[in-house]
């Protein structure tokens, strides 16, 4: 099983190591900057051997470079957007795997927030990185796609088991569930999720990961019935995030 550590960067970013015991392999999703996540690393006496891109923003590749200089990783990312992603090294698509010792995940394409964005599913693990296609209770910007799109993406990552673990690139729940509780005022476990969100933020907890599942049961964004709502749903939004 995969070891997955949370690394805080940035104002809201979150940058993830997952960790293959048996093997020593390291992965680290989305780097932002590098020396924190050097640091958290070398703390577990972790060496990083992949890093693994969602998309080609600089908040997810500008610590690529000086992670590979320090450690030789090697740099997988998106196909269609290759040529934006410092240092890559394995250009992959849908339908392609990449190994983090024994643990494989499936690439996904969720184009959307750009248009050749994948995610990552360690589908035996139980684990997912979207990047910034999904969000606790939101789902990503739409700078590169459509509602369609994203609608599209978003019904790909809900398909996974219900039980699996989102590891998204960032902390925006709090500010997602103000526009949820707008949206669908009589849901319960929207509710009950708000509460529970907003006393892990006051005791300065993170809010990811969490379940697909809980995304089921309370994100307005997936639960849309269909790309037009999606596409009203995200007019309506004030402050775009991701």
């Amino acid at each position: 099983m995969l070891e997955v550590v949370q690394v805080p960067v940035l104002t809201d970013n979150y940058v993830y190591l997952a960790h293959d015991a048996a093997s020593g392999e390291t992965a680290v999703i989305d780097p932002a900057v590098a020396e924190p996540v050097l640091a958290a690393a070398a703390a577990r006496g972790w060496t990083i051997t992949q890093i693994l891109n969602t998309h080609w923003h600089p908040d997810h590749v500008g610590g690529n470079a000086a992670i590979v200089t320090a450690t030789g990783a090697k740099v997988t990312g998106p196909r269609d957007e290759a040529e934006r992603i410092p240092g890559i090294s394995r250009a992959v698509a849908a339908g392609d795997s990449i190994a983090v010792g024994a643990s494989t995940a499936r690439v996904i394409g969720v184009g959307a927030h750009t248009a050749g964005h994948i995610a990552y599913a360690f589908e035996a693990d139980r684990v997912l990185f979207p990047g910034d296609t999904l969000f606790a209770l939101g789902c990503g910007r739409l700078f590169e796609g459509t509602p369609a799109d994203m609608f599209a993406a978003l019904g790909k990552l809900m398909a996974l088991a219900p039980e699996t673990l989102v590891y998204c690139a960032h902390e925006y729940t709090q500010s997602n569930a103000r526009f949820a509780v707008t949206v669908e005022t009589d849901n319960a476990a929207l509710k009950a999720r708000v509460v529970a969100i907003d006393a892990a933020r006051a005791q300065g907890l993170p809010t990811v990961p969490f379940t697909l599942a809980q995304e089921a049961a309370s994100n307005p964004f997936v639960r849309a019935r269909d790309a037009a709502e999606l596409g009203v749903r995200r007019a309506a939004k004030d402050g775009f995030r991701g």
